[in-house]
């Protein structure tokens, strides 16, 4: 089985010999954001798939910010451009998981930490650590601490 970087690099040079721009110009800042991330710790060590997917994820959530501040400036050429680049990214993210799946998990973890005493913001931690495990890699961190704060109450 390829890694996901092998498929990063497959496709970058197929967008190559094709001359899209904008997916090379994409898939050469993922694959320099990997390669970043391999090397930043004391030793260079090879990213697993899940964590080439975190940095992606990161990639993708810097595209939709950026895509806010330009529309919000009325620079829309910028904006679109950094969209493009979002949906790009998104090819290779798995599905994000609805509200309503992420909701349905937290719920459970919530009563699965009140039956073993935990509640309020003590929980937080431990029910927001549950529910990642759960639902992968491919879902916002955000999201989940706002439902699992929400239905702790706190």
């Amino acid at each position: 089985m390829t890694s996901l970087k092998d498929t990063l690099k497959t496709d970058l040079n197929t967008a190559m010999k094709a001359r899209a721009d904008i997916e090379v110009s994409t898939l050469r800042m993922v694959l320099a954001a990997v390669m970043n991330a391999e090397v930043a710790g004391n030793e260079a060590v090879t990213l697993t798939d899940d964590q080439v997917i975190a940095v992606m994820m990161s990639e993708a959530k810097k595209r939709s910010e950026a895509a806010e501040v330009y529309e919000q400036a009325g620079r829309i050429e910028s904006a679109t451009k950094e969209r493009s680049e979002l949906a790009i990214i998104e090819r290779y993210l798995p599905a994000s998981l609805s509200d309503d799946e992420i909701s349905a998990i937290v719920n459970e973890e919530v009563a699965k930490a009140a039956a073993e005493g935990h509640s309020g913001g003590k929980a937080m931690g431990l029910v927001v650590k549950a529910v990642r495990a759960r639902a992968g890699a491919g879902v916002d961190g955000g999201r989940v601490a706002a439902l699992v704060k929400s239905a702790l109450g706190s």
